[in-house]
C-alpha cells in the first residue's frame, strides 16, 4: 500500500485535503469517489509535488520545451474532435504523431504514454504541468469523471480559442501606437543629436544674442549629444530596479492598483480580466464543475495583484456561505455589468448563460474602446511628431530671419 495526498471538493463545495492509502493511484481515485468528492489532485505523498516543481525548473531553464499557448489550443481542438470517433489512446497517438514540432511531439508523448500505463488522461497530463495549467486538468478530470470528456473538451477548446482571439485583439490594438512612439522618440533624438548641432554651427560668428527658442533648441540638443549614453544607462537601470521592486507584494499591489486607476489603460486592464473570469466561470459552470474550485484555480491565472486579491476574497466569501454576485459587488473592482448578470443567472438557474452574456459584453466593450481610444491616440502622436519638428525648424529659420533684418538695416 501506498500513501497519496489529495485534494478534492465535498458536494457541498467545501475543499478537503488530506492523505488515502491505497495500490496506486487508480485505487485512490475509486476510494476517493465512493465518497461522492470532486476530485481535483491525487499525488504520491512523497516525492510527487517535488517532481512537479523539477519538470517545471528544466521547463523554464531550457526554454520552449512546453506547449505554447496557441500549441494547447490546437491540440485542445484536435483531441476534442477525435475522441467522438476513437479510443482516447488512439486520439493521443494520432495528435502527436501528425505534428512538426519535436517538443510538441514530446509533451503528448509523454502523456499518451500515461494513459498507456493506465493513468486517467488528468492524471498524465500532470507529468506535463507547465504545459496543462492546473484549471485545464481540472476540467480533464471533471469530464473523464462524469463521462461527458468528448463535450469538456469542445468546451475547453471554445474557451481556449476566445481567449487566444482576445490576445490577439490586444497586441494588434497596442502594437501600432507603441511602434509609432517608438519611431516618433527616434526621430526626435536623430534630429536633436545629429542634425540640429550641423545647422547651429552656422550662428558661431554671429554676435548677436540668438532667440529663446533657438538657445533652448541648441541646449536641448548638447545635453542629448553629450549624455546621451548616460541617459540610455539611467533608463536601463531604473527597468532594472522596477523589475526588482515589483518582485515585492506591497509594492507591486500598489503598482497595479496605480495601473487600474490610469484613464484609459486601467479600464481595459479590468474589463479584458473580467472578461476572462466570466468567460472561464462559464465553462465550468456548463461543465458542472464547483465553482468555488472554479474561481480558486482562475485565480492564479490572473497577473494584477489588486484583481487577483479580489477573487481570493471572492473565494473566502463563497466559502462561507455567499453568493457569486455578492462577493463580485464586494470587491469594488468588477464591472457593474458581469454583477448584474451574474446576479440575474443566479437567480434564473442559468448562471452558465449569464456568464458567457457578460463575457461577450466586456469584449465587445473592449473592441469598441480600443477603436475609439486609437482614433484618439495616433493623431496625438503624429501632431506631437509634428510640433516638436515645427519647433526645430523655427528655431533654426529665426536667426536666418533676424541677420536678413539686420542686414537690410
Amino acid at each position: 500500500m501506498s500513501e497519496f495526498s489529495y485534494t478534492a471538493i465535498d458536494p457541498k463545495g467545501r475543499e478537503k485535503t488530506g492523505r488515502i492509502s491505497a495500490e496506486n493511484d487508480d485505487a485512490a481515485w475509486a476510494r476517493l469517489e465512493s465518497r461522492n468528492l470532486y476530485i481535483v489532485k491525487v499525488e504520491a505523498a512523497q516525492g510527487a509535488a517535488l517532481q512537479d516543481s523539477k519538470a517545471m525548473q528544466v521547463n523554464n531553464f531550457l526554454g520552449p520545451k512546453k506547449l505554447k499557448a496557441k500549441e494547447l489550443t490546437l491540440f485542445t481542438r484536435q483531441l476534442s474532435s477525435l475522441v467522438q470517433v476513437s479510443p482516447l489512446e488512439e486520439a493521443l497517438r494520432i495528435i502527436g504523431g501528425q505534428n512538426e514540432k519535436e517538443h510538441v511531439r514530446e509533451r503528448i508523448g509523454s502523456v499518451h504514454a500515461g494513459v498507456l500505463e493506465g493513468q486517467r488522461l488528468a492524471e498524465a497530463m500532470r507529468r506535463e504541468p507547465s504545459s496543462f495549467p492546473a484549471l485545464y486538468r481540472a476540467m480533464i478530470s471533471a469530464g473523464e469523471s462524469s463521462g461527458t470528456l468528448p463535450d469538456i473538451t469542445e468546451r475547453l477548446a471554445g474557451l481556449l480559442e476566445r481567449q487566444a482571439e482576445m490576445r490577439g485583439k490586444l497586441i494588434s490594438a497596442l502594437a501600432y501606437p507603441i511602434i509609432l512612439a517608438l519611431v516618433a522618440i527616434i526621430v526626435v533624438a536623430l534630429l536633436m543629436i545629429a542634425v540640429v548641432p550641423k545647422v547651429v554651427e552656422q550662428f558661431d560668428d554671429v554676435n548677436q544674442q540668438l532667440p529663446f527658442v533657438t538657445r533652448l533648441v541648441i541646449g536641448i540638443s548638447d545635453f542629448l549629444a553629450n549624455w546621451w549614453g548616460a541617459i540610455l544607462a539611467l533608463v536601463f537601470l531604473l527597468t532594472i530596479a522596477l523589475w526588482r521592486a515589483l518582485k515585492e507584494p506591497k509594492i507591486k499591489y500598489r503598482f497595479d492598483s496605480l495601473l487600474l486607476r490610469l484613464p484609459f489603460f486601467g479600464r481595459l486592464l479590468r474589463d479584458l480580466n473580467a472578461a476572462r473570469l466570466a468567460r472561464t466561470l462559464s465553462t465550468m459552470v456548463a461543465s458542472r464543475l464547483p465553482i468555488l474550485e472554479g474561481l480558486r484555480l482562475t485565480t492564479n491565472t490572473i497577473g494584477n495583484a489588486v484583481l487577483r486579491q479580489a477573487c481570493e476574497d471572492m473565494v473566502e466569501a463563497i466559502r462561507g456561505g455567499g453568493s457569486l454576485s455578492k462577493a463580485l459587488k464586494n470587491t469594488g473592482v468588477f464591472p457593474p455589468m458581469l454583477v448584474y448578470l451574474t446576479a440575474s443567472g443566479e437567480a434564473s438557474g442559468q448562471l452558465d448563460d449569464m456568464l458567457a452574456r457578460a463575457a461577450d459584453y466586456l469584449e465587445r466593450e473592449f473592441d469598441n474602446f480600443t477603436s475609439t481610444a486609437l482614433s484618439l491616440l495616433e493623431p496625438l502622436i503624429i501632431v506631437f511628431l509634428g510640433g516638436v519638428v515645427a519647433i526645430v525648424i523655427l528655431a533654426i529659420l529665426l536667426p536666418i530671419l533676424q541677420l536678413q533684418n539686420l542686414a537690410g538695416l
